[in-house]
């Protein structure tokens, strides 16, 4: 385990319902190559704020590098919703960028 992973998953150990916290070991372990275990907390973190566009960005991606078909399927509408905020928050490079994932996997 990473340091960046072991601080992270300490605070989250310490205050579970802390968002930031559970995003930021998200970020670590995905870092660290464990996209599975990132994608459970950026889960959590999408769930608990519903205009929050960055972790739907990188729960998509990471449910697309795990490797199964069932997260590259879950990982659509995730990315669609992403899209949606971005545009809907006027985040254009996001934006672009989903619109262009998105498309690559039509």
């Amino acid at each position: 385990m990473s340091d960046r992973v072991a601080r992270f998953t300490a605070l989250v150990a310490s205050q579970p319902e802390n968002p930031l916290f559970r995003f930021s070991l998200a970020q670590a372990l995905d870092a660290a190559g464990d996209p599975a275990t990132a994608a459970a907390h950026y889960r959590l973190c999408a769930d608990a704020r519903a205009d929050w566009m960055m972790p739907r960005i990188l729960l998509g991606k990471a449910l697309l590098r795990t490797g199964s078909a069932a997260d590259r399927a879950a990982a659509r509408p995730v990315l669609e919703e992403a899209l949606a905020l971005a545009i809907a928050q006027d985040h254009q490079d996001p934006a672009a960028e989903l619109s262009a994932l998105l498309a690559s996997l039509a």
